[in-house]
């Protein structure tokens, strides 16, 4: 390859992520909402994080939620409340952040690795019932990226197995697949509120929604030491109580939230428009029966490494979603596989990289990005 001709004088740094922006927008309202929280000296279990379960409930169009610490937290809630124990099998797929995988582990389940569809990312259904055992006893769907997998066919396979189903939906908040919101299809959702999600707080924090009364309520058991009532607990549990001044945080930016999608969508369409006229990248894809979030934009490219250095010296800031999955991981080498057992994950992990995404990014960075991108590819 020759050297990549020289661009014009790098106008600014586009960062992929920026919260500056947002917070000078909302500040005001921040700082009044934790002030409150202040004022009422309720820090814990308290008015803010029972009032948000039921916002975003509504939003993800079911009955429950309970705040969490986290969303690592809320997958392993999870798989207790769905009956998963040491020495069970649980189904998920192997391109995903290293926290799927590990809440199993956590728990002494053992995960079972399954490929993706190479142009969504997300897992294939088809791979379920080549790697389901007698020992399976849940399946974990991850909506990767912001775009929804696809559930129908996912969901009549555990329907036919009385097989429970958990969605990873930690990128996926508002979401929707055939006009459903992601969250609502499983047996349980877990939501992750990490401060760059759309929707995030200023520290850890996670939620689990679900229609199921008795899952809700075995989870508000688990989360707080197994107490049915105060300094009374019937089982063991953990301390994941989210506080209230991320549940108060969480509040105000939940009634932007719209609009930050929308922003989302429209930086989307414009980095999908422009990146057509170039050569050798494959912009996402967007079915038609799904409303994609784009927690992140990302793209693939046969030659993505030396692109992503190309872009760090325009300071341009991108990420590789995931450089390794969790086959290949040394976490979990005790399990046998090797390159090669899930093709699809496996070149993905090769080739995709996440381009800057945030509500605040202006099409002329846009522009830009695409701009340094193409002086690359064309090359």
């Amino acid at each position: 390859m020759s050297t990549p001709p020289q661009l014009n004088p790098v106008p600014e740094p586009v960062p992929q992520f920026d919260l500056t922006a947002q917070y000078a927008a909302i500040g005001a309202e921040i700082r009044t909402a934790i002030d409150r929280v202040l004022s009422s000296q309720q820090f814990v279990l308290g008015r803010e994080g029972a009032a948000l379960e039921r916002e975003i409930a509504t939003l993800c169009g079911v009955a429950h939620g309970v705040a969490v610490a986290s969303g690592t937290d809320a997958l392993m809630l999870a798989l207790r409340a769905c009956g998963v124990h040491a020495g069970d099998e649980v189904l998920l797929p192997t391109f995903t952040f290293v926290a799927t995988g590990s809440a199993v582990s956590a728990l002494g389940a053992r995960p079972v690795f399954a490929d993706i569809r190479p142009e969504t990312y997300n897992l294939d259904p088809a791979e379920l019932e080549r790697r389901m055992t007698p020992r399976t006893r849940a399946i974990i769907v991850v909506h990767l990226y912001g775009l929804a997998a696809d559930m129908d066919p996912i969901l009549a396979f555990a329907k036919a197995r009385q097989l429970p189903v958990i969605e990873d939906g930690a990128q996926t908040i508002g979401a929707s697949y055939k006009g459903r919101r992601t969250g609502s299809f499983g047996d349980v959702a877990c939501l992750s509120f990490y401060p760059t999600k759309n929707l995030g707080a200023y520290g850890d924090a996670g939620m689990v929604v679900s229609n199921s009364t008795e899952i809700a309520a075995r989870i508000r058991t688990l989360r707080d030491h197994g107490q049915t009532e105060k300094y009374l607990s019937s089982e063991p549990g953990w301390n994941s109580r989210l506080d209230e001044i991320q549940a108060a945080i969480l509040r105000v930016k939940l009634r932007h939230l719209s609009e930050w999608q929308h922003a989302r969508r429209s930086n989307a369409a414009t980095y999908s428009r422009l990146l057509q006229q170039i050569p050798g990248v494959m912009p996402p894809l967007e079915p038609e029966c799904c409303e994609h979030v784009y927690h992140q934009y990302t793209i693939r490219t046969e030659q993505r490494d030396a692109l992503q250095q190309h872009l760090a010296v325009r300071k341009i800031g991108s990420t590789v979603y995931y450089p390794h999955p969790l086959h290949l991981q040394p976490l979990y080498a005790s399990l046998g596989h090797k390159r090669a057992d899930f093709p699809h994950a496996e070149r993905a992990a090769q080739e995709v990289l996440s381009l800057p995404m945030y509500p605040e990014l202006r099409k002329d960075q846009i522009a830009w990005v695409v701009e340094a991108i193409g002086e690359f590819l064309k090359c």
